[in-house]
């Protein structure tokens, strides 16, 4: 049995080790005071300071009654604010027009309200921190069978990137009217810009007009089959959104992009030295077959050298681990948001992605449902466009018009439900080169087949064609391109040029 002394110990420790919560009760009163005497305070907060931040629930009540009147283009002050409070209120035995006057009396100046906001806000921060903890706690504790140790870290990391983003995400209902003020404001931007654009431009002015840029929010699919170039456009749209960047800070110090933009790519099957390669080959025009055996002059050599002094600024951040969870990719990318921003994600490929090892015993179909639902809630939850890359089923191979359709989408049609917009690159080239008739018939005379097959391949050589086959908030059809294979590089064509006619389905 444990001595007396011991259990009265224990007592005095559990008693001792009972703390409230951090909070600042004068601070709140004092930048309350000051946004009910002079309204300007208001503004000195309102970008990071919303009302859940305040300790005290009647502060919370007051501070929301202040910013609906001030944003409503009215003045917020005792005499005004008292008509709103509930006609109970009682605080330190003090009525509603007393207490308001309390506040207005303890007021701090319009130049500290800043500060006394930053600190109200860290405090709620460090209660959000606690209740975090203490759920990590608790899980650890009392963690489901089905619940694995790794799923408990991602799952705390999410948490904890979302208190990171200051509840940014998560929270719940919205007014109508502040969504429709968010449409205003992107599309008063877009009407500002040079390039006319909502979203992130590609650099490909057909495919931009016809998407407005790469939307916030979005998940874009990019299918094809082998050999058809989906990675060198991948790469070819990341570095030009990477080399436009242009960013500002705003009222909050968080930076924003104006231009371009700052792009993760999560390359699970190409090395980052690889598609390094392949940028700088598009960048110098020398072919990346000879850069890799070593066959270039020095003057190119210079060049290459050059190119790479100028690019190596560009915030392209590659990741080229293989093997990744769909909840792997989404914490490093919370990570990559956080440490340095991420306004463009572009994942290389779905199919080698994993989905939890519960999905997995399912079957690969569950998996790749979980994955494409997972990378669009991603899209959502960072507020930025998210190409991935995706293979197409063989059946391409075996129909006589090669153009792929939405049936091609490997393994899973959730990629195309759950998929924003879908797009597909295609060129004939590629299929033609491959079925080259004999050019002489028995008689040595030249064959119709081949003249027929040489105008074809003639038109098509050097083209490719990007095929928006669905897009939530746009048109859907061809885009053609120029696409070298010798620098693996697209680019826009000539206006006077003309898309084939599509025929089929």
């Amino acid at each position: 049995m444990a001595p007396v002394d011991s259990i009265a110990r224990k007592l005095t420790d559990a008693t001792t080790s009972y703390r409230t919560a951090p909070h600042n009760i004068e601070a709140e009163q004092a930048l309350l005071g000051a946004i009910l005497v002079n309204n300007e305070a208001f503004y000195r907060v309102s970008d990071f300071l919303e009302s859940q931040h305040f300790y005290e629930p009647i502060h919370q009540q007051i501070y929301e009654l202040a910013s609906q009147l001030i944003r409503a283009g009215k003045v917020a002050s005792p005499v005004t604010l008292k008509t709103f409070m509930p006609a109970e209120f009682e605080i330190s035995g003090l009525n509603a027009s007393q207490y308001l006057a309390r506040l207005a009396a303890e007021a701090t100046t319009v130049i500290n309200a800043a500060d006394y906001g930053r600190t109200i806000n860290d405090l709620a921060i460090r209660r959000n921190l606690i209740r975090i903890g203490e759920s990590m706690v608790n899980v650890a504790f009392d963690a489901p069978v089905d619940f694995a140790p790794r799923e408990q870290i991602e799952d705390a990391e999410r948490h904890l990137y979302e208190l990171a983003e200051t509840g940014r995400y998560g929270g719940g209902f919205q007014r109508f009217a502040q969504a429709l003020a968010v449409a205003i404001d992107m599309t008063a931007k877009a009407k500002e810009r040079d390039t006319k654009l909502s979203g992130i431009a590609t650099g490909f002015i057909k495919l931009d007009e016809m998407m407005g840029g790469l939307q916030k929010s979005d998940l874009i699919v990019l299918a094809g089959r082998p050999g058809m170039g989906k990675t060198a456009l991948a790469t070819n749209i990341a570095y030009y959104v990477a080399s436009a960047w242009q960013g500002q800070t705003r009222a909050d110090g968080q930076i924003e992009a104006v231009a371009g933009g700052r792009v993760g790519f999560f390359s699970l099957e190409m090395s980052a030295e690889q598609l390094a390669t392949r940028i700088i080959s598009e960048q110098t025009e020398i072919p990346s077959s000879e850069m890799r055996r070593g066959q270039i002059s020095d003057t190119q050599f210079d060049v290459i050298y050059s190119a790479m002094r100028e690019m190596q600024d560009a915030p392209l951040y590659i990741d080229e681990t293989g093997g990744l969870s769909v909840a792997q990719l989404a914490a490093r990318a919370r990570r990559l948001k956080r440490q340095r921003g991420l306004d463009l994600m572009i994942i290389d490929y779905i199919q080698l992605l994993q989905g939890s090892s519960r999905r997995a015993l399912e079957g690969r179909v569950q998996e790749v449902t979980e994955i494409t639902t997972s990378l669009k809630a991603l899209a959502k939850e960072l507020d930025i466009p998210i190409i991935a890359l995706s293979q197409l089923s063989r059946q391409v191979e075996s129909r006589e018009d090669k153009r792929p359709q939405l049936s091609d989408l490997r393994e899973s049609g959730s990629i195309e439900q759950d998929a924003d917009v879908v797009m597909f690159v295609y060129r004939e080239e590629y299929y033609l080169k491959n079925r080259e008739p004999h050019q002489l018939d028995a008689k040595g005379n030249l064959r119709p087949e081949h003249v027929d097959w040489e105008k074809k391949y003639s038109d098509a050589r050097g083209k490719a064609e990007v095929i928006i086959e669905k897009q939530r908030h746009g048109p859907t059809g061809p885009v053609q391109l120029h696409f070298d294979g010798r620098f693996t590089r697209f680019s826009n064509l000539a206006d006077d040029e003309r898309l084939p006619v599509r025929t089929g389905s």
